[in-house]
């Protein structure tokens, strides 16, 4: 089969990574300059990724098309794509829920053929391995395995339905995403008592524990922005489900505290701490 063209929807700090690996197998990875930041722009041109003017020119071009962005826009994001009756596979692979992932595959049908994805991990750079985890048809999945063979973006299928994927994507979130936001509860509990790092002590001697991880708290400040969202939609599968979501629910509120810290590299814990004991 000839190289795809492929077309990223839209290039963040995920988004712009996972394009370049896709770039390997792909005759041109394109991105959609309008409306974009500067921020962008110049990420889109670290990774290699071709510009165009319109969204419109990105669909008539693309073969696949990867969705990629925050969580609140992926719908609006996938109507401007249903508009367009894109006639190729589009890869919803944001943090959203799977009764939502299932609406938007709703929406696409039956010009686009939507394959359901969840990214598990880091960026693909500096030696990480993230894995996409993938549903939908059997044809479409295999394009998009095809799409990333050889790359740092490992990927697993888990089925036909789509859904699934989204749900493995926030079934691990909410653990992960929720047990760093306990981290800094419970560090900052012990900081206004001063037994902080009699805390990190005990929690040194646990090294499965994220609690012997501190450090990783400013990491948390800084992408609460986006992690916010996510627990948001894990939460409301969670009562889909008819399980109880509202200790995420909690989470998110916490993390509510971290709006000024979005995308901070330089934030310090201790930055991160007092933020958080000042709404």
């Amino acid at each position: 089969m000839d190289q795809p063209t492929v077309g990223i929807l839209h290039p963040g700090s995920m988004g712009a990574t996972v394009a370049a690996c896709a770039a390997t197998n792909a005759t041109a990875v394109l991105w959609c300059q309008a409306g974009r930041s500067a921020a962008s722009t110049a990420r889109a041109a670290q990774y290699g990724l071709t510009p165009v003017a319109t969204l419109s020119e990105l669909l008539d071009r693309s073969d696949i098309v990867l969705g990629l962005c925050p969580p609140a826009a992926a719908e609006a994001l996938a109507r401007n794509v249903a508009e367009h009756r894109f006639a190729g596979v589009y890869m919803e692979a944001n943090a959203i829920n799977p009764e939502r992932a299932q609406r938007i595959a709703a929406l696409l049908a039956p010009d686009t053929t939507a394959v359901d994805g969840g990214v598990v991990g880091s960026p693909p750079v500096g030696g990480k391995t993230p894995t996409l985890y993938l549903s939908g048809p059997d044809d479409a999945t295999a394009r998009i395995e095809a799409l990333f063979a050889d790359t740092a973006v490992r990927t697993a299928v888990l089925g036909a339905k789509v859904g699934k994927a989204s749900a493995l994507k926030l079934a691990y979130a909410s653990f992960q995403k929720t047990s760093r936001v306990l981290v800094a509860l419970a560090v900052g509990m012990a900081r206004e008592h001063g037994v902080d790092q009699e805390l990190i002590d005990i929690a040194s001697r646990r090294t499965d524990s994220y609690l012997s991880e501190p450090q990783y708290i400013a990491k948390t400040a800084a992408r609460a922005w986006r992690w916010g969202p996510e627990l948001e939609e894990a939460a409301d599968t969670l009562a889909a489900a008819g399980l109880p979501p509202e200790m995420l629910r909690a989470a998110v509120s916490t993390l509510a505290r971290w709006t000024d810290a979005k995308d901070d590299s330089e934030l310090t814990l201790t930055d991160a701490l007092d933020q958080l004991a000042q709404p």
